[in-house]
């Protein structure tokens, strides 16, 4: 029998592909049709793509809620539909305005800081958020004004370097170049955070526009960049191994550990309910946990689990990659 890709696979998306392209290079590579994302990057951005391939795929749910970290190049001195570099400009400041902010610094760290930890942010309206059972991006495209309702985030870090002021033309549509103020930032958040959204929010507190000329995606939760395969390493068909994390290793990473005996190994790939006690903790030394790896002496994840008061109920379970019946 032959045994299924089983793991979540880093990727380092290129500009210009979709996380679909990207799921499709992963498809052919891996030899497997069951393998998904959790969470898109725009075809702008670059960096971390996380992907699940076979059994392993029902761990990306609880991969789309971790936190995000990204680096950011911010325009400042014109907005733009998209709120990025790839939309039609709305406007765009005097360079008196923008000669204004450039020798304010004061102003641009409160405005920064007022974008910093707990917030309420309008997303972008080009975005998949659904309107009315239609995707906000489709409106937009079709003339539509949409407005999306704000919701909470939370921007755990807004590092910004010193701004740098340069010439860009045609960004008015005319032949005489326009001065603005970019800004190189590297930002730490919830996840449903829009770095584009924060570029916008920022040219307006300013009051001259703004939005991201650059976008990379450098860290997901614990899960980093730089332990990423390539996009040309995948549309080659080439899988760096290391890149394909076990299941049962990702999981230890998020969650407390349970590790099991053989027969408990086999109880709860029944269904039964394990009771467990103090000769037999989780990782982190308690006997209670919303979400905890059981793990297989075997070192297979079996199943994440609720524990609670010394007993289990599973959450998610994982099939074998050969198919077999588990947890």
């Amino acid at each position: 029998m032959n045994t299924v890709p089983n793991g979540i696979l880093l990727v380092d998306k290129a500009e210009g592909w979709t996380s679909h392209d990207v799921v499709a290079k992963a498809r052919r590579a891996l030899g497997t049709r069951k393998v998904g994302h959790a969470g898109t990057l725009d075809p702008m951005a670059t960096g971390l793509l996380t992907l699940g391939a076979g059994p392993a795929t029902r761990l990306l749910t609880h991969l789309v809620g971790l936190d995000k970290t990204y680096t950011a190049t911010i325009r400042l001195g014109a907005a733009t539909v998209t709120d990025d570099r790839e939309g039609d400009v709305l406007g765009v400041a005097d360079a008196a305005s923008i000669r204004a902010v450039e020798g304010d610094p004061a102003a641009i760290r409160d405005a920064i800081a007022a974008l910093t930890g707990p917030i309420e942010q309008a997303p972008s309206a080009v975005s998949a958020i659904k309107v009315d059972g239609k995707r906000a991006y489709d409106l937009v495209r079709a003339g539509e004004q949409v407005e999306l309702k704000k919701r909470p985030v939370t921007v755990h870090s807004f590092e910004a370097e010193d701004p740098r002021l340069v010439a860009v033309h045609g960004l008015d549509g005319g032949d005489v170049p326009v001065e603005v103020l970019d800004i190189d930032v590297v930002v730490s958040c919830s996840s449903g955070t829009y770095i584009r959204a924060l570029a916008r929010d920022l040219g307006e507190a300013l009051g001259v526009g703004g939005h991201l000329t650059a976008l990379r995606r450098t860290d997901v939760g614990p899960f980093s960049v730089v332990d990423a395969t390539s996009n040309e390493q995948l549309a080659a068909g080439v899988v760096d191994p290391t890149c394909l994390l076990d299941p049962a290793a990702v999981a230890a990473r998020l969650f407390p550990v349970l590790v099991l005996s053989e027969q408990q190994e086999i109880d709860l790939g029944h269904g039964k309910r394990l009771e467990i006690d103090e000769t037999q903790p989780l990782s982190d030394g308690t006997d209670r946990a919303k979400l905890a790896a059981a793990i297989a002496p075997s070192g297979r994840l079996v199943g994440l689990i609720e524990v609670k008061n010394g007993r289990t109920r599973v959450v998610t379970n994982f099939p074998t990659a050969e198919g077999g019946a588990t947890a």
